[in-house]
């Protein structure tokens, strides 16, 4: 190549890099979209539960099927969602399940039956399962190790993180100002525009040789769905229910079996050498115990401002420059401070003094924990095992969540019942917030802990010399 080539070829170079920055812009956009979709359709449809009730006769207890089979079909088939990517290929697998949840939220808008409406939930559950692994997957294979991937973490964060509150206000509204159906029908245009764009902003990522563990995939699928079931029913009728203990049972014995079949299937559909990383294994205990306590926390804060009173971009840039370890637990210290602050709440809690407080400390503690953590539980993952360990991760959010939701809605139950006034209920809630705090003291225990720097590591998270696909895509 002669002199002249060579220059011509640097003179470019910059072009190229912002090219390929754009590109990656327009894909995190498009995954992001997607996701936020996802995560909307766990909360949005909440506040319309009444008017859904009267359009379509529901009975009481079948009402909450609406929101339940979305959970239970979403939560049981995220290993096997993540499994699909790694082997047919993510951006194909990402497209058939968004494909999926569209046609589902059509045909939910359309619904004229409950049997209708909770088949089309259910679906939408399985549509999402599939297409959540893949978005995180593709981000952390599209984006290089170091300030650009712990920046798109961030937005991703901030997308789950705020999904479920947004849902909730956009409920209320296109409920009041149009109709429960279009809860269902605006996944539409959005689903359109992501199957349209996705083809041409997304790197399809290499087919990885296999084949699928299918007694796996069903014994995973089966239990968790028999877990995220048994924990359901347990919030509603008492850790006591015999079908809830008998869903938790089945639950343990399908698990223990998937675990056993796991450690000697020859391609497993969640490898367990993800956990042989005790950083990686101890950021998914950590995430489990983060988001219970944050989930009953959401659950009981928001009926404290209603009933009682009656009305991160940071931390990318200190991934940068400090261990995430060191992140982690500076991080979770607000977070307990917080949670420990709101288990004081009293009928005479201010809104100023005792809400606005310990909530400004739990978000920014919140914020700087999360791309960390995430971080921590997708580094080092062999290519192949990108979407497994990425399900896992929502895995670790679902069960959280539902296991924390329903252990402190009985110890909030049991410390103090409705129907002995707000003195009572605000007992409870204090007790909740306690049992909260003690979640996120075993969270920063297992930090502290676990997922101790090992003396290897450096002291921040290095920035590359240039930004580099991580893995090198077929179209």
């Amino acid at each position: 190549m002669s002199t002249s080539s060579i220059m011509q070829e640097t003179r470019q170079l910059p072009g190229r890099r912002a090219a390929l920055r754009d590109r990656r812009a327009l894909a995190l956009a498009i995954v992001l979209g997607a996701q936020l979709m996802i995560i909307l359709d766990m909360t949005v449809v909440n506040i319309a539960l009444p008017s859904i009730a009267s359009g379509l006769h529901f009975s009481v207890p079948a009402l909450s099927w609406v929101l339940n089979a979305y959970t239970l079909t979403f939560g049981g088939l995220l290993l096997l969602g993540g499994r699909a990517g790694d082997i047919l290929g993510r951006r194909r697998v990402f497209l058939a399940g968004i494909a999926l949840f569209t046609v589902a939220s059509l045909a939910g808008g359309l619904a004229q039956s409950a049997g209708w409406l909770l088949t089309a939930r259910a679906a939408q559950g399985v549509g999402g399962a599939f297409a959540s692994p893949a978005v995180l997957a593709m981000i952390t294979t599209s984006f290089a190790d170091g300030r650009e991937r712990a920046r798109a973490l961030g937005i991703y964060t901030a997308v789950v993180m705020g999904g479920g509150s947004l849902g909730l206000v956009l409920g209320g509204v296109i409920t009041e100002w149009v109709s429960w159906r279009w809860v269902l029908f605006i996944n539409v245009p959005i689903g359109l525009l992501v199957i349209i764009a996705a083809p041409l902003f997304l790197p399809e990522t290499a087919r990885q040789p296999g084949h699928f563990d299918v007694l796996g995939a069903v014994a995973s699928t089966a239990g968790m769905v028999s877990l995220v079931y048994g924990i359901i029913r347990a919030a509603a009728a008492g850790w006591g229910n015999p079908v809830a203990l008998g869903a938790l049972a089945a639950a343990a014995v399908l698990l223990t079996g998937f675990l056993y079949h796991e450690s000697r299937a020859r391609q497993p559909i969640t490898p367990l050498r993800l956990f042989a990383d005790r950083r990686r294994a101890g950021s998914y205990l950590t995430r489990l115990l983060i988001v219970a306590g944050m989930f009953g926390m959401f659950f009981f804060l928001t009926q404290f401002v209603q009933e009682i009173l009656g009305v991160s971009r940071l931390s990318p840039r200190l991934v940068s420059r400090f261990r995430p370890w060191t992140l982690m637990v500076t991080g979770m210290l607000p977070v307990v401070a917080g949670m420990t602050w709101l288990s004081r709440i009293s009928p005479g809690t201010g809104y100023l003094a005792g809400v606005l407080g310990p909530m400004v400390l739990i978000g920014a503690g919140m914020g700087v924990v999360f791309v960390p953590l995430t971080m921590a539980s997708l580094s080092g993952v062999r290519s192949e095992d990108s979407g497994a360990a990425s399900s896992m991760v929502n895995v670790m959010q679902q069960v959280g969540g539902s296991l924390g939701l329903a252990i402190l809605v009985t110890a909030a139950s049991r410390a103090g019942h409705p129907a002995a006034g707000p003195a009572a209920v605000v007992h409870g809630m204090s007790s909740a917030f306690t049992l909260a705090a003690v979640l996120d003291v075993l969270a920063l225990v297992v930090v502290l802990t676990v997922m101790r720097s090992g003396p290897g590591e450096t002291a921040k998270t290095p920035r590359p010399a240039r930004a580099a696909v991580a893995e090198q895509p077929t179209e």
